[in-house]
């Protein structure tokens, strides 16, 4: 049956998928900055050192969204507790990003000594927590023309 406003369904609608979009799109704007580095040592073919280093961003970091990432909180609040129960997950997820590799290898009487340094300089996360996962998405910085 019409109702006497004809346009109430298509209003309804439309608000509904403009609140949708809205909630969609503020909660990459509302969500939490982090500066996360990554840096991985392999020494003659052992792993030397392993380091993730995460930070609150001080300022408001510029750039466009990239790359997302969910993962289980698994009830913790923590990035770092939640970046340590989801390791492997989140280091492929570094992997898929880019990261520098350094190698050298020296031989010496007989003997090859090899160090590899892979590294993910300096990156700007944006980090938005709910109850059900948490949502981590690159920002791509904007090159000046």
């Amino acid at each position: 049956m019409r109702s006497r406003d004809g346009n109430q369904s298509f209003l309804l609608r439309y608000c509904s998928l403009v609140t949708f979009l809205f909630l969609s799109y503020s909660s990459v704007l509302l969500a939490d900055e982090y500066l996360i580095s990554y840096r991985y040592v392999v020494k003659d073919a052992i792993v030397y050192n392993q380091s993730l280093q995460i930070s609150p961003a001080m300022q408001k970091c510029q750039g466009s969204v990239g790359k997302s990432l969910l993962l289980d909180p698994s009830k913790k609040e923590n990035l770092r507790d939640i970046l340590s129960l989801n390791n492997e997950i989140f280091i492929n997820y570094l992997h898929s990003l880019g990261l520098l590799v350094q190698h050298s290898e020296k031989t010496t009487n007989m003997q090859n000594h090899s160090l590899t340094i892979i590294t993910m300089p300096t990156q700007c996360f944006k980090v938005d927590f709910n109850d059900t996962f948490v949502k981590i998405s690159t920002l791509k910085q904007l090159l000046p023309h």
